[in-house]
């Protein structure tokens, strides 16, 4: 029978000690500068080493996330937090960069790497992308529904699944709605939860359309361990340990027992609910049910006699460690203790010798049962032999310092579990410099109805499933036409790749892809890739990842300031988005359906109110819906002549224009803009 991890967060020790007694077969846990919940109060070195030999002793797997965008000037410090977690002995690494992971590989290529759900996986064929460099487990997306789950678990790397927590709106690492709106980038760890806040859709003149019920799958726990999931993850770095612990026993029943407990459940629900749970997504139920908000009911729920009925639950240490000893003592001789887990021996001896007994010698049974006081340890003894000889005396006191001096040998052993080779590098050495050269302009548009204008551009990429009559029109009449594959894939994967095959017969090569699923798709059809602004790219070794992979060039990250921009290395060809109505959002299940509001009535034309009055375009791709900014992105020329780029991309989303539009120079509508455009990220930067 296949083995399911229970997988639970800790922001700090209490929450980790709270897991492990109740149960959690591994721990992850976040570095202090770049955790993907920075708020949490995470782990320094001291800590994390203390954190590892503490569930490594209980036979705990513990995993430290490095799961933020990481800039060149922070490059230093994440060597350094990458050569500490490799010291701290952790067992693996959860990264959302995929030049955090070549950083990592190059420092400590034996410490396992795990891709963080801000890797925005949804498909079989970023699993099947990361597998082959090197990922020895990937976390998905918590869009996927089951039969996407199944395609995923072909492919020969562990897949971990979230159980039960809080549900962002936007696909994992897609959101910027946070940064655009005050510089708390969620893909640095600061997320300020905008989408909790009031936004109304349709006729609603109040509600909450990005709020989303707690994600719950505890009841299916069995389930994804028979399609191949190898770690259900728990949610919550942010909560209290009550919380984790609450979450952790329901999980362990679920598995052992087949279902949980109404005890437990109460539990559950009362340390935090949204209005109750959804397993909407894995259910591939996406409707009006799955939203919802914390009430005050939800609030009172959590007493302090609730919180102190958990917390009985794991205020013992947990003795779950096995062990077998010997115990031999002989008169003139010092007393010996040897103890072992099964798989670590370790021998402790007095450092006086045994006398011989002037009244009463050493009873087995008052020995055994001194030796057996393992209280406050992970140790339990199974068995334990006692050899004394004949007439022996040896104080109780020593027989205590003696248990406590073997047991102390086999949690030294037990805590340090690997030895991880560290390799010291020097950042940036052999990177080429960026090498200027003439700044082109792409366009990225929603249809095929273009104007003459978008001839002159070096590359026009309209949606893969347009009408292949369209491509070939555009083709023949001088267009140069590349495609972009949807940034929400899915359950779409086959589809994908046939259209892709059907689009290269027409003569087409080129393909815009925002996701790594995306990249392996096109890479497999022949295509030239080009990297979208979901990639996140933000570093030097991003850059190097990018083009070892095979990349013709990329857009840098929407969150990326441009003096940084500026100070990259690595030759690969870069560019910026530098018009547009930016996608805040990537989300699965449409705002729309808070209200109830079907497909057929909307027609792809609505808009998201917030408390402030302002609008958001709700734009709807095959299986998805992005949430745009209420006013559009402008880059002047002037700016972008100051940059190290080589192109820069015009994402034209809902305007109506441009079959209309002969000059290049109306390419936006500059004259039309006026005070109505934002700068976005590339001068105030993100927390």
């Amino acid at each position: 029978m296949r083995r399911l991890e229970i997988l639970a967060p800790a922001g700090g020790m209490d929450s980790l000690i709270a897991a492990v007694r109740s149960g959690a077969d591994a721990v992850y846990v976040g570095e202090k500068s770049f955790s993907a919940r920075a708020s949490a109060k995470n782990f320094d070195f001291d800590e994390l080493r203390d954190a590892a030999a503490y569930c490594h002793i209980h036979g705990t797997k513990l995993y430290v996330t490095l799961n933020t965008i990481v800039f060149d000037d922070e490059l230093e410090r994440l060597k350094t937090a990458i050569e500490d977690a490799a010291r701290a002995d952790v067992d693996a690494l959860i990264v959302q960069n995929p030049g955090v992971a070549v950083l990592a590989q190059k420092i400590a290529p034996e410490l396992p790497l795990h891709a963080s759900t801000q890797m925005s996986i949804h498909t079989a064929s970023g699993v099947r992308a990361l597998y082959e460099m090197g990922f020895k487990r990937v976390v998905l997306a918590r869009e996927m529904s089951r039969a996407e789950i199944i395609e995923a678990a072909k492919i020969p790397i562990e897949l971990e699944v979230f159980v039960h927590g809080a549900l962002c709106m936007s696909v994992s690492g897609q959101c910027y709605f946070s940064a655009m709106l005050g510089s708390r980038s969620g893909n640095r760890g600061a997320c300020a939860q905008t989408c909790r806040l009031p936004f109304c859709v349709g006729r609603e003149k109040s509600g909450h359309a990005l709020s989303l019920k707690d994600n719950s799958l505890i009841d299916r726990l069995r389930d994804l361990r028979d399609i191949g999931v190898a770690s259900a993850k728990i949610e919550g770095r942010m909560k209290r340990p009550e919380y984790v612990a609450a979450a952790v026993k329901a999980c362990r029943e679920s598995l052992d027992l087949g279902f949980v407990t109404d005890n437990t459940s109460r539990l559950l629900r009362g340390v935090f609910s949204r209005t109750g749970f959804t397993d909407g997504y894995y259910a591939d139920r996406r409707g009006r049910e799955m939203f919802g908000t914390r009430t005050r009911d939800d609030v009172i729920a959590a007493d302090d006699k609730l919180l102190s009925e958990i917390r009985a639950g794991f205020k013992d240490e947990l003795r779950n460690v096995g062990i077998s000893g010997r115990f031999t003592a002989e008169a003139g001789s010092p007393a010996v203790l040897e103890i072992s887990d099964g798989e670590n021996s370790v021998k402790a001896v007095s450092d006086s010798v045994c006398e011989t007994a002037v009244k009463l010698p050493l009873d087995a049974e008052k020995c055994r049962a001194q030796l057996t006081k393992t209280g406050g340890t992970a140790y339990l003894f199974e068995k334990l032999e006692i050899g004394l000889g004949e007439d022996v005396s040896f104080p109780l006191s020593s027989l205590n310092a003696l248990r406590r001096a073997a047991l102390g040998e086999l949690d030294k052993k037990r805590a340090l579990r690997h030895e991880y080779k560290i390799n010291r590098i020097t950042l940036f050495e052999g990177m080429e410099e960026f090498s200027e050269k003439p700044l082109k302009t792409r366009a990225v548009v929603t249809g095929t109805k273009l104007g003459e204008a978008f001839k002159s551009l070096d590359m026009v990429f309209v949606p893969l499933f347009s009408d292949l009559r369209e491509i070939e029109r555009l083709k023949n009449q001088g267009f140069r036409i590349g495609v972009e594959i949807p940034r929400g894939m899915f359950g779409a994967e086959k589809r994908i790749s046939a259209q892709l095959r059907r689009v290269h017969e027409l003569g087409v090569s080129d393909a815009l892809c925002q996701n790594i699923g995306a990249l392996e798709l096109a890479k497999e059809e022949g295509f030239i890739l080009h990297g979208g602004f979901g990639l996140n790219l933000v570093n030097s070794y991003d850059l190097l990842w990018a083009r070892e992979y095979g990349l013709a060039d990329a857009e840098m990250s929407l969150e990326l300031t441009f003096e940084r921009l500026n100070r990259l290395k690595t030759s690969l060809d870069r560019g910026i988005v530098s018009y547009g109505y930016l996608p805040l959002m990537l989300c699965r299940v449409c705002p729309n359906k808070s209200a109830g509001i079907s497909c057929k009535s909307c027609k792809n034309q609505s808009k998201m109110t917030d408390r402030k009055g302002k609008s958001f375009f709700l734009r709807c791709g095959p299986g998805y819906t992005e949430v745009l900014n209420c006013v559009p992105l402008y880059t002047a020329d002037k700016e972008l002549s100051k940059l190290s780029t080589s192109f820069h991309t015009l994402r034209f989303s809902v305007e109506n224009y441009v079959e209309n539009v002969e000059k290049s120079a109306e390419l936006p509508p500059f004259s039309m803009l006026k005070d109505r455009f934002t700068h976005g990220l590339y001068k105030r930067g993100v927390e």
